[in-house]
């Protein structure tokens, strides 16, 4: 007898398989932190060399930077995105508006629909690389998400909070 799926599980694989059918890109690398830049706030990480970065970026995500850019009138205008521990399975996502790259961040665009900037923390990047971000809108409203992590096993329903695999 086959074991009937959690809405969780069911959640995340429906995520996962829109993730596949959004029109995307591999976001272009327009900066990336300097040694000096970590030494200099303290932050001991390994950098990910720019060819080894494939973040995808969704067209929707996108053209919402893209809004939010020039309603700010600010061409620096980004998503802010890190990795924070917490939540109900280790690990969360948190995401904010920022006005300007800070130093010892990436700084990541969609090669075709700009500007559409990504700040990116050194220490986060390693958790995130290779997932989608993404923009949806649904009834209960509209938001940045992470989708595909595939450093990411299991996570909680609301998408927000997961476990790293090993």
């Amino acid at each position: 007898m086959q074991r009937p799926r959690s809405r969780i599980a069911s959640r995340c694989s429906r995520l996962s398989s829109q993730a596949a059918s959004i029109p995307k890109s591999h976001a272009t690398v327009l900066t990336s932190p300097t040694l000096k830049e970590l030494e200099e706030g303290e932050v001991e990480v390994d950098l990910i060399p720019e060819d080894q970065i494939q973040l995808m970026l969704t067209d929707r995500a996108a053209e919402q930077l893209r809004t939010i850019s020039t309603r700010e009138h600010n061409p620096d205008a980004a998503l802010r995105i890190s990795i924070e521990s917490g939540g109900c399975h280790g690990y969360q996502y948190k995401m904010a508006l920022a006005g300007k790259r800070v130093l010892g961040d990436y700084h990541l665009v969609h090669p075709d629909i700009q500007p559409s900037n990504l700040y990116i923390d050194a220490v986060s990047l390693p958790m995130i690389n290779g997932s989608v971000v993404d923009f949806a809108t649904e009834l209960i409203g509209s938001s940045f998400r992470i989708v595909a992590n595939p450093q990411a096993k299991g996570g909680c329903g609301c998408g927000i909070s997961w476990e790293m695999k090993e």
